[in-house]
């Protein structure tokens, strides 16, 4: 018994010393495999990211648009699709008459934005430059057989000032005339036509319905056909559509029942003159203005 114990104590040493060595294998085995810990941020109390996996800053808003442009009276802003014929027809005069006002050489190169006089200038009237005549393929103008029929309501209110006050001698004083003699076949209608459909044969006479000023003669608003546009003041203009044949040229004079053009069916399903009024260049119903008949 004592010899075994004595080889025993001799042991333990040994045996000690390979337990120790084995522990500390696998505690190196262990650290080398564990992944290492996030390092964290104490004072917010969340895990940093590699700089690389943060996302980026979002965009900047695009910059607000810029303010709109302030249209004074007697000025127009240029809209997609407009022509300056259109322009004209719509505000009531001339487009020639509004190249000169803002010194447009050539009708064509007008530009989406742009500010336009629309009115006669209070000063000294831009000197006049050549003017190119437009092309004839203009783009269509909406307002052919829609557009806003408001006037006709101002029209019938005394009271109401329009936009420009003119001396009542030169505003609504005019000896309206009918431009054809067959019968009408389609009436003003706000969500239609902006104007009378007078029925007819090819090559009947189309008159002017007033004394006044060819502005416009020619096919360049499609929709209309040949065309004549005549001013009679600051205030009212005529227009006559579907013609077959055009006999006036523009800025000629015209009396009231001289024959401008033969009726036709350009631009139209049949023979027929569309015939508009326009106050301040928008269309008010011809029937309330011209004689019975």
């Amino acid at each position: 018994m004592n010899q075994g114990s004595s080889m025993t104590d001799a042991l333990r040493p040994l045996l000690r010393r390979t337990l120790m060595i084995g522990l500390a294998t696998l505690l190196v085995a262990c650290s080398a495999t564990r992944p290492p810990a996030p390092v964290e941020d104490r004072s917010a109390g969340r895990a940093v990211r590699p700089v690389a996996d943060v996302p980026k800053a979002a965009t900047a808003a695009s910059a607000p648009a810029s303010a709109p442009v302030e249209v004074k009276p007697g000025s127009y802003v240029v809209k997609p699709g407009d022509t300056l014929m259109r322009i004209a027809l719509e505000n009531g005069q001339g487009w020639r008459d509004i190249a000169r006002w803002n010194g447009i050489e050539n009708p064509n190169l007008i530009e989406v934005g742009q500010v336009l006089r629309v009115a006669p200038p209070d000063g000294p009237a831009v000197a006049a430059k050549p003017v190119t005549a437009p092309k004839l393929d203009a783009k269509p103008l909406p307002g052919a057989a829609s557009a806003a029929a408001s006037a006709a309501a101002s029209a019938s209110a005394p009271t109401t000032p329009p936009p420009a006050p003119l001396p009542k001698e030169a505003d609504d004083d005019i000896p309206w005339g009918w431009p054809a003699a067959g019968p009408v076949i389609s009436a003003f209608d706000e969500a239609r036509s902006k104007g009378l459909g007078i029925g007819g044969r090819a090559g009947d006479p189309v008159l002017a319905a007033a004394d006044g000023r060819v502005v416009y003669a020619g096919s360049g608003l499609r929709g209309y056909g040949n065309l004549v546009i005549v001013k009679h003041n600051a205030t009212y203009l005529t227009a006559y559509a579907h013609n077959q044949t055009l006999l006036v040229k523009e800025d000629q004079a015209v009396r009231k029942g001289q024959k401008i053009a033969e009726m036709g069916n350009t631009d139209a399903e049949r023979v027929q003159l569309h015939f508009e009024i326009r106050r301040q260049g928008k269309p008010i119903d011809p029937a309330r203005l011209l004689p019975s008949r």
